[in-house]
């Protein structure tokens, strides 16, 4: 009897997933569902739509990618500055300040957000 590799695989990605969980790591999921906090772990140039580029090392969340490099401009782009060298840092996953986090929460387009009404959920009443 033969194994198949998507069974390895998707064991090795579960135990990889436990392995963060028992560590205390959350790691935000890509569908889009869970809420950014200021308890999660982010990995720098984690992307969100509407919230952004994650930066680590400024624990934010910036419209442009970490060391984002400007032809034109002939500059870099880190922390929401722009500077003539790449910035230099260690710190690879961190946690969002509590401002940043609600602030990209708020600016997410990945998420349906509830409103008033619109023309796609109208009923019509036929007598």
């Amino acid at each position: 009897m033969k194994r198949s590799r998507i069974v390895t695989r998707v064991l090795l990605g579960g135990v990889s997933v436990g392995a963060f969980s028992a560590c205390g790591v959350q790691l935000p999921r890509g569908s889009g569902v869970a809420a950014i906090s200021a308890e999660a772990y982010y990995a720098n140039d984690h992307f969100i739509p509407g919230a952004g580029y994650y930066h680590a090392p400024f624990r934010g969340f910036f419209p442009l990618a970490y060391n984002h490099y400007d032809a034109a401009r002939k500059m870099y782009f880190h922390g929401g500055q722009w500077s003539a060298t790449p910035h230099r840092s260690i710190v690879n996953l961190s946690t969002p300040t509590p401002e940043a986090a609600i602030a990209a929460q708020g600016m997410r387009t990945d998420i349906s957000r509830g409103g008033f009404g619109g023309t796609s959920r109208s009923h019509f009443l036929h007598s």
